[in-house]
């Protein structure tokens, strides 16, 4: 009998379900043994329903080849056979809301890519180096939906992930204006370059719902747990253009700051890989050892070179430089399907067992 924890993938048929079932083959505590798609999948085992468009470039583990693909809307039956899902629904957002809140009053745990709760208050939104701590809030999210171990945690956009933890890291020179621009995989659309072919040789200049994403995310990731909600922070001011490029994974940022404290390049630097976290400090499966490295080099963070660092869970930041109108500017770089979406939903799970939010039923 497996001691490991039995995982059930909701939407396990789209590019972050395919993620999040590639990253967990061979994971020391999770095992996944539920599939769950929508009706025209169910029925049929997992390879089938992919079919031809298993787009991750390793290859589709065996295990979970002859996993007959559940109807992710029997939510009773799907819940029944695990202690907790990971969800990369492609719904509206009412319907993803809905179906998370179903699991999680069927006492099984939902760990979410998904935007649908990301500013419901009683949900925790974590990257876990960065807020471990909004965790507390879910005791109250248990007691508003009536469970003793049933609850919806979820990590937030992609897009934040190649800036914000730069700037956690700097907490101490207190930064107070931000000018981000993203420049954005389109495997972040859910694409490869077969199925976009228009983004061939291409530059995007508008990602639907991300600007506004990419502002206001990080500033709750920094605020506080009080009575019994998120109540975001208020600064930094965060100003963001987000634009899609002819990049198959890998964000990249270009990012001017204003701080309320000096700080000289070198300590700057130091912040940034000394920076380390909980995942750290408890070893986690998934955690990268170094969270943030910084690159000497003038054309570093490159996507190419650099985009699987960590095995795409560490954040790359070259280029930092004074700046004549901000105090600094640099590039950051981060995967944005692993760290930005099943590797930072699998971390949070891992962080949620290791504070025993997360255990078999």
């Amino acid at each position: 009998m497996s001691e490991k924890l039995r995982v059930g993938i909701l939407g396990a048929t789209g590019m972050v379900g395919q993620r999040f079932i590639s990253l967990l083959e061979g994971h020391p505590w999770f095992e996944v043994v539920t599939v769950a798609a929508s009706q025209r999948s169910a029925g049929k085992t997992y390879e089938e329903a992919v079919g031809g468009r298993w787009k991750m470039d390793t290859p589709m583990p065996e295990a979970v080849k002859k996993l007959v693909v559940m109807n992710v809307s029997d939510v009773e039956k799907v819940a029944a056979t695990v202690d907790f899902v990971f969800s990369a629904v492609d719904m509206s957002k009412e319907e993803i809301k809905a179906i998370e809140e179903a699991y999680a009053k069927t006492e099984t745990p939902v760990v979410s890519n998904n935007s649908a709760h990301r500013w419901t208050p009683d949900v925790p939104m974590v990257i876990p180096e960065i807020n471990p701590e909004h965790f507390a809030v879910i005791e109250d999210q248990k007691k508003r939906l009536g469970t003793t171990r049933g609850f919806i945690a979820v990590k937030p956009n992609c897009s934040i992930q190649s800036y914000a933890p730069v700037l956690t890291a700097w907490k101490e020179f207190e930064p107070y204006e931000v000018v981000v621009t993203t420049y954005q995989a389109i495997s972040g659309a859910g694409k490869t370059f077969k199925d976009w072919p228009e983004m061939v040789e291409n530059v995007i200049p508008y990602i639907g719902g991300e600007e506004e994403k990419s502002e206001k995310e990080p500033l709750r990731i920094w605020g506080e747990v009080k009575d019994g909600q998120i109540v975001p922070a208020e600064t930094p001011v965060i100003d963001c253009q987000c634009i899609r490029v002819p990049v198959l994974n890998g964000h990249t940022a270009a990012v001017f700051v204003k701080l309320r404290k000096k700080a000289t390049k070198e300590q700057l630097i130091e912040a940034l890989q000394s920076f380390r976290g909980l995942p750290q400090e408890l070893e986690l499966p998934s955690a990268p050892k170094q969270f943030i490295r910084y690159m000497e080099e003038d054309n570093r963070p490159q996507v190419k070179l650099d985009v699987d660092f960590e095995n795409g869970m560490g954040i790359s930041v070259g280029r930092l430089r004074e700046d004549k109108l901000y105090d600094w500017k640099f590039v950051g770089l981060s995967h944005n399907t692993v760290r930005g979406a099943a590797g930072g939903g699998i971390l949070c799970a891992e962080t949620l067992k290791a504070k025993g939010y997360i255990t078999a039923k």
